[in-house]
């Protein structure tokens, strides 16, 4: 079963995270349903980048991002080579390294 370690974030897991998953879910819905609140603004449906990640290691075996994902990415902060936005990316066998960006281009978050 593959892992997801979750880089030390400091607001959303200050100690970082190693998760097991059988795969098939994308790394948005695996961070919260492990209590990692990552913003989603968009509600998941590919049309912001405030769940923007970036897979420090293991990139190669999710799935391939699409066109929309990609023009979305563009308006990233801090984008990489290895970004991805968490509501697409889906955990397939392989481990991975998830880094969760420090800033988003959300101006409010929805979190209370």
């Amino acid at each position: 079963m593959p892992q997801v370690i979750f880089l030390p974030h400091e607001e959303l897991c200050p100690e970082g995270k190693v998760i097991e998953t059988e795969g098939g879910i994308t790394i948005c819905d695996l961070a919260l349903a492990n209590g990692i609140e990552i913003e989603h603004a968009c509600e998941k449906s590919c049309a912001c980048t405030t769940c923007h990640v970036i897979v420090r290691e293991g990139f190669d075996s999710l799935n391939e991002a699409d066109e929309l994902e990609d023009d979305m990415l563009d308006k990233a902060w801090g984008l990489e080579p290895e970004s991805r936005l968490s509501c697409q990316a889906v955990v397939d066998s392989m481990d991975l390294v998830v880094e969760i960006p420090k800033y988003t281009i959300n101006q409010v978050s929805e979190q209370h």
